[in-house]
């Protein structure tokens, strides 16, 4: 039986991707095929990251495996329909099984199914990869009601399974297969964009925040975290093996407990593991005793979320953390010599214009060394979701559009935040710019004149 897992970044057929240069590897379908290999199912990977749709269209023909699963996200989910149409449409892939996972999934089970998908995977997929393919294996082609955290089509009536338990502890999910790609490309790519290679390791799952913005479609508000020596011997292994400049933590937030921060920063000492890393975490989370402890690790950047400078909006996404924690710990974090990185999103309900410029002047005020801005979208599923729907503005199609496309009613037009996003962009630099002593150099200048021109459209565009 052969068994194909892939997924549906193609970063040479995306512009914006391209420009960027930040490519990481699949980890969710690694994951997944290193359970199989350790449940003696052989499977492939396709990594579509460096290649084409037409080189997958025609690996998938060749091959003509008998599942091939698909992880799906917004970012992905266009090219994962365009794909299950192909192989819905070619006679050789006809008995073909395509099964679906990923964030993008649970809260459009039907809609994934009707585009030709067999199965809908919501939630953790290691196992219930496994059980399907068990299944199939034993002769199942269309029934499936034994697996939990699944929906399918069984007489032309969708079945959703119950919901599959989550893995514990977490431990026991081998590391993943990262020697099915070619991590040496990614390697490569980062250090000829950036200067330095990075790659990507996850120490836990699920995120126990209410955030309402943020989806939790994959692992729900749970916490579980793999221990310290586990993930130290992870480090270790890509350390020996691929020799990366730096680790990313993909993790949501990092410290959440400083427990386990304390233990994974003894656990480097005691194995002699030395690898820069920077991770995403919460100021709620965070003290200095932490933030020693962070840069005992190798930590050499810390992205702190704050996605507003306004209380008020910051109460309204039920972050539940105060403005003057986040400022207070993004300065302690550079104090003590790492870098701060904070997340910034404006046009959420109930944003007005004062409180965009609060977010100017907590920005000019912690004054981090990395800062992006988006403007709010709501993700089918999320709290934010269920408050706009009833004054949404777009009618989308569904398989060529994504969440990303969402809009609703705001208070101001979306040119008016399109404008925005580059004002506070072009204000904040060029405050830094200027409080840095660097006002007479060109780019300050510039800086100020995109302020100025942006501010005044603005105004226009309200």
């Amino acid at each position: 039986m052969k068994i194909l897992l892939t997924h549906g970044y193609f970063i040479k057929e995306d512009e914006k991707e391209q420009k960027i240069m930040k490519p990481y590897p699949p980890l969710g379908i690694l994951y997944i095929s290193a359970w199989l290999d350790n449940n003696g199912f052989a499977n492939d990977v396709f990594d579509t990251t460096f290649s084409r749709k037409l080189l997958l269209y025609n690996y998938l023909e060749q091959e003509r495996p008998d599942i091939v699963a698909f992880y799906t996200n917004l970012m992905t989910k266009v090219n994962i329909i365009e794909a299950i149409k192909y192989i819905r449409s070619n006679e050789k892939l006809k008995d073909t099984i395509v099964v679906l996972g990923g964030p993008d999934v649970r809260h459009n089970k039907k809609d994934y199914l009707d585009t030709g998908a067999n199965i809908a995977v919501f939630g953790e997929g290691e196992q219930t990869m496994l059980e399907i393919v068990k299944a199939v294996q034993g002769g199942m082609k269309s029934e499936f009601g034994h697996i939990d955290g699944i929906a399918y089509y069984s007489n032309n009536e969708l079945i959703e399974t119950n919901e599959r338990k989550r893995i514990r502890p977490i431990d026991s999910i081998p590391f993943p297969n990262r020697h099915k790609i070619d991590i040496q490309q990614y390697l490569d790519v980062w250090k000829k964009n950036h200067g330095n290679s990075a790659m990507t390791v996850s120490t836990q799952r699920g995120c126990p925040y209410t955030c309402k913005w943020c989806s939790t479609a994959v692992y729900g508000q749970s916490y579980r975290r793999r221990s310290p020596k586990v993930v130290v011997e992870e480090l270790k292994h890509l350390k020996e093996t691929y020799n990366p400049d730096t680790i990313w933590f993909v993790d949501d937030v990092f410290s959440v407990s400083h427990k386990w921060i304390h233990e994974f920063k003894n656990e480097l000492t005691k194995q002699d593991v030395h690898i820069p890393f920077e991770c995403i975490t919460r100021a709620d989370r965070m003290d200095e005793h932490v933030i020693d402890w962070l840069k005992e690790a190798g930590c050499f950047r810390v992205w702190i979320g704050a996605e507003s400078g306004s209380q008020k909006v910051i109460d309204l996404m039920d972050r539940r953390v105060s403005i003057e924690q986040v400022r207070d710990m993004i300065q302690m974090t550079r104090k003590k010599g790492m870098q701060a990185g904070t997340f910034i999103m404006l046009g959420y309900p109930g944003e007005t214009e004062e409180d965009i410029f609060e977010t100017v002047k907590h920005l000019k005020a912690c004054n981090p060394d990395y800062f992006t801005i988006t403007i709010a979208y709501p993700i089918k599923g999320t709290s934010l979701y269920n408050e706009i729907e009833a004054i949404q503005t777009s009618n989308l199609e569904w398989e060529k559009s994504t969440d990303r496309d969402r809009d609703f009613k705001r208070k101001y037009t979306r040119k008016y935040y399109e404008y925005a996003v580059k004002w506070v962009d072009n204000e904040v630099r060029w405050y830094q710019k200027w409080t840095a002593n660097n006002w007479q150099n060109r780019s300050a200048f510039k800086y100020k004149l995109k302020s100025f021109f942006n501010r005044s459209m603005m105004r226009l565009n309200a």
